[in-house]
């Protein structure tokens, strides 16, 4: 039906789609078959059209120094207990936000090391004062992801 040749992290997949039923689709990766279940259902019909999208020329500035750039603001902690990462991983999910109110033992952060999703969970009562990550940052032990109030 239908193939691809992907590149991720280096590492090069040949992907081929047999079949596609709403959202079941038969795809051989590397030689090897699997079935996918997708999100949404595709039409197989459909074919995607190319456009070449060109930079447009910049119009040249006379007299004038290029503005520097803002220095990034920190994030600051919000007043209250500080929930942080018990090891180095990246944040998959965020299930709080600031002004929720919180028990002790709710989950207030996942975060996936070593291939695994981990609970980190409230150990404190109250409200969330400031959330200092977001979901897809690469946090290191000790780093502060939530306070609470």
């Amino acid at each position: 039906m239908a193939k691809y040749q992907y590149t991720i992290q280096g590492v090069d997949y040949d992907v081929e789609i047999n079949e596609v039923e709403g959202t079941l689709a038969k795809v051989n990766v590397n030689g090897i078959d699997f079935d996918v279940e997708l999100k949404q259902p595709i039409s197989v019909g459909k074919q995607v059209k190319k456009v070449k999208v060109e930079k447009p020329a910049a119009a040249p500035v006379v007299g004038s120094a290029p503005a520097p750039e803002p220095a990034p603001t920190p994030v600051q902690a919000g007043s209250g207990a500080k929930v942080v990462a018990p090891l180095p991983g990246t944040i998959t999910e965020i299930p709080v936000k600031v002004g929720d109110a919180v028990a002790i033992g709710d989950t207030v952060i996942v975060l996936e090391a070593m291939k695994m999703q981990n609970n980190i969970e409230a150990e404190t009562s109250g409200t969330i004062t400031s959330v200092l990550v977001s979901k897809g940052d690469t946090v290191m032990e000790g780093a502060v992801l939530v306070t609470i109030g």
